[in-house]
């Protein structure tokens, strides 16, 4: 898969360790780079080339993870998953079918976050619309085009 990843200037060396991990598990990886002070702008620049099909998924990174989740989720067709557990990150993909995740520089130490990006990866594809969690997906969806009711 090619993978795009970008980060705010606090999340460089989380980056590197995400980086690496995709390397090993032989992605591609597209760096969307992180020295704009303003990582919304990054941010948005990954959630919109997943979305335009450019890549694959995307990986976001900054201090908590949080502010980087929510930029991501501006995006119409971005979602966009802030993980923390190795069930969080088997879920966002099982569950949820993101083609984002966010992870946190300051929250996270380098050996969790690369467990975390493995994990998601295992299951990204897998997810199963005629499943259990089809219908709340589809809601999601169905809301975020307009479809209010």
């Amino acid at each position: 898969m090619n993978i795009a990843i970008g980060y705010d200037p606090n999340a460089a060396p989380l980056k590197e360790e995400v980086i690496a991990e995709l390397g090993d598990l032989g992605h591609e990886i597209r760096d969307y780079g992180g020295d704009d002070p303003v990582y919304a702008n990054v941010v948005i620049e990954v959630a919109e080339a997943v979305v335009r099909g450019d890549v694959d998924r995307g990986i976001v990174l900054c201090g908590t993870g949080i502010g980087a989740s929510i930029a991501a989720n501006k995006v119409p067709g971005a979602y966009c998953a802030l993980v923390t557990s190795h069930y969080q990150a088997e879920r966002a993909a099982l569950s949820n079918d993101v083609n984002l995740i966010a992870l946190g520089q300051h929250v996270l130490g380098n050996m969790v976050a690369r467990d975390l990006v493995r994990t998601w990866m295992a299951h990204t594809g897998t997810f199963d619309p005629a499943g259990r969690s089809g219908p709340k997906v589809r809601r999601i969806i169905e809301y975020s085009e307009g479809r209010r009711t």
